[in-house]
């Protein structure tokens, strides 16, 4: 095919190749922990790879080489962004697929206009935010930090019954914001349980709501009726401080916060202002900025479970990430549409 033709978003059986010439580009020493041995060797039947060739460079002689004669690029966390240089440079490049989640970083208006099929394993890095959030949810409802840290203090006999008679998962509600993968994710996962479960999203209509098992409402009603909120709504102009001082206000006495999305999407400063008086709780996965100063209160108040960025893949669950882009270079190289493209129109509101 010339270069100058347009580019399928995915590939037709007319246009199949054999073993496509394939290049990792990530941060260099993540491709290791990324992707195991059985999914390289998968690779590397499907494609032309070099499995120790990892780019995080595009510029370098030696992206610039490898960047020549790509076919796909297997991308993830460093990958540098696909600017019009960069495809210029890439004259046989055909499709992007992303062994991680957001490809806001690196795919660019010029990757859409060239026609490039994108894909992403957003969906297989949900799986470990929706089950985190998931025992946030039944950890928040049944006290077990407070309850364990209770105990340790008075390792001794107690009328535990007594001490903590309003507490428990049996007919709580839980409140979502935001119908994402993980969004739904987690109301299926949480599906089983005996809660009342609520959701805010400007996209989604009643009924949609109510076939996820949701109550729809608006976002004061979720933050006045949650004995649990949890936040899965992308980061946007749009969504910043979406949970703000007046809303966190909302929330009833003991209620619990959780944030795996951004944190952009609370006011953090209000929320520190709450906590710190003791009548809300929070399990925060993320904060802005991303590591909060020695000096923030948040790390050591007892309503907060604070955690650095971990309810996405960590450690083997990489390997689920990089198994997905195994499986879309699969479908690419037999010629079938990718299981799970991205759109130049969805990634709008996507994170």
């Amino acid at each position: 095919m010339p270069n100058s033709a347009p580019v399928e978003a995915s590939p037709s059986a007319a246009t199949v190749r054999t073993r496509p010439r394939a290049l990792l580009a990530m941060h260099r020493d993540l491709a290791a922990r990324l992707i195991s041995a059985d999914t390289m060797a998968r690779m590397v039947e499907l494609a032309d790879l070099d499995p120790e060739l990892v780019i995080d460079d595009f510029s370098s002689p030696e992206g610039a080489a490898a960047l020549a004669s790509a076919e796909v690029i297997i991308s993830s966390w460093g990958c540098p962004p696909l600017t019009d240089t960069v495809l210029a440079a890439a004259p046989e490049l055909r499709a992007v697929l992303h062994a991680a989640g957001s490809v806001k970083h690196h795919i660019t208006d010029a990757c859409w206009d060239r026609g490039l099929g994108i894909t992403s394993a957003a969906y297989a890095n949900a799986l470990p935010v929706a089950e985190f959030t998931v025992a946030a949810v039944l950890f928040s409802n049944k006290p077990v930090l407070r309850l364990a840290a209770d105990y340790r203090a008075r390792r001794a006999p107690h009328d535990w019954q007594a001490g903590y008679a309003e507490v428990g998962n049996y007919r709580r509600t839980v409140g979502i914001v935001g119908a994402s993968r993980i969004g739904r994710r987690v109301l299926e996962l949480l599906a089983p349980y005996d809660f009342e479960l609520l959701l805010h999203d400007p996209y989604v209509t009643a009924d949609q709501a109510a076939s996820m098992g949701a109550e729809l409402v608006s976002m004061d009603e979720l933050c006045t009726r949650s004995d649990v909120l949890s936040v899965h709504a992308p980061e946007l102009p749009e969504t910043r401080h979406l949970v703000d001082a007046r809303r966190i206000a909302l929330l009833p006495d003991g209620a619990t916060l959780i944030n795996t999305s951004r944190g952009s999407l609370i006011d953090q400063d209000a929320l520190t202002a709450e906590l710190v008086t003791g009548r809300i709780h929070a399990v925060l996965d993320v904060t802005v900025p991303e590591t909060l100063p020695a000096d923030s209160p948040l790390y050591d108040l007892p309503n907060v479970l604070l955690t650095p960025h971990i309810a996405g893949s960590l450690g083997g669950e990489l390997h689920r990430m990089a198994a997905a882009a195994a499986d879309e270079l699969a479908r690419y190289t037999e010629g079938l549409p990718f299981a799970h493209p991205v759109t130049r129109e969805e990634i709008a509101r996507t994170a």
